[in-house]
This record gives C-alpha cells, sequence and structure tokens, in this order.
C-alpha cells in the first residue's frame, strides 16, 4: 500500500504513506497547533515520535488495512495532513482521526476525509463499528464526528491523558 490512493474524494486524495515521508509528518505534527489536542503536554513531535507513528500505520495498513493516510489535494497536489484508523489500545477498536496543517482548517477538508473514510469503512469492510474522539476543547474535531453521523458516548481520559468526548458509529442496517 506505501504511497498507493486507498480513495478519493471529490477533492482529496487519500494514501498510504512511504517511509521517505517522515519529514512531512514531522512538518505536521511538529507543529505546536496541530499537536496541542494529541497528548496531554500538546508538545510538537520529535523525530522519533514521527517515525514510530509513520512505521505503525505502515504497518498497521499491511496487516489490518488500516492506518492513518496521507492527505493530498487533488488540484495541486499539495500534502494538507493526515486522516484514517489506528486501533484505540485500550478496547482494540478502529478508531478515527485526522490533522490538518492550520491553513487547511475551516475548509471542510476533515470532514470530506472522514466522511469518504467512513463510506470506505463500511463498503469495504466487515467491521461493525468504529469509533472518534476528540479533547473536549477541540470543538472543531468534535464537530466533524458528528457531522459525519457519530453518535456521542462517553467523556472519558485516554490513554495520552486528555480529556475526551468519544463517538462511535455503527454500520447502518442492510
Amino acid at each position: 500500500m506505501s504511497g498507493l490512493a486507498l480513495l478519493e474524494t471529490d477533492r482529496l486524495v487519500l494514501s498510504g504513506w512511504r517511509s521517505d515521508q517522515v519529514d512531512d509528518l514531522l512538518a505536521l505534527h511538529g507543529n505546536p497547533n496541530v499537536s496541542r489536542y494529541l497528548s496531554l503536554s500538546g508538545a510538537p513531535w520529535s523525530r522519533e515520535q514521527a517515525e514510530t507513528a509513520l512505521a505503525g500505520w505502515i504497518a498497521l495498513f499491511e496487516t489490518r488495512q488500516l492506518g492513518k493516510l496521507r492527505l493530498t489535494r487533488k488540484s495541486d497536489g499539495a500534502f494538507i495532513g493526515r486522516a484514517g484508523f489506528g486501533i484505540f489500545g485500550p478496547t482494540g477498536e478502529p478508531e478515527i482521526g485526522y490533522a490538518l496543517f492550520e491553513e487547511h482548517h475551516g475548509q471542510g477538508y476533515a470532514t470530506e476525509a472522514a466522511s469518504g473514510l467512513r463510506d470506505w469503512y463500511f463498503g469495504a469492510g466487515e467491521g461493525e463499528h468504529f469509533i472518534g474522539f476528540a479533547d473536549t476543547r477541540n470543538a472543531p474535531s468534535l464537530a466533524v464526528l458528528t457531522r459525519i453521523g457519530m453518535e456521542k458516548t462517553h467523556i472519558e481520559t485516554e490513554p495520552n491523558g486528555l480529556l475526551c468526548q468519544f463517538h462511535i458509529l455503527r454500520r447502518p442496517a442492510a
């Protein structure tokens, strides 16, 4: 899957990562305004964190067809962020997540990517549900989860120490 497009939306291409793209991930998560809702400290990622995350996402896709994917804009090929599915450690459930460079916030890209991922997940996979969560202070991310049809479930502190609102989306009845 490395580097190949998994799916396309009207404006975006979601593709796998290659290990030589760690600088792109570091640029994204090395920005304190992007990383602030990813851990209790909100600290920007180090190169080691970016390399570890990237290797994990590549492996997850190879083993389970899940993982966080690169987001590029169709119109100009610009790298704008990442979106996809991880595995929530405490429960083993697929969890949707996304992060975009600041200059792409508020343009509907996160909702477009999450909607495409939702449709892909239920169309291509056999999973019965996935979860999503965001820091309770992160209103834009919480709004994306609601816009794609997810239902609020509970608030809890997730493993990185953030107080998060959790959501779930179940497979639609056939």
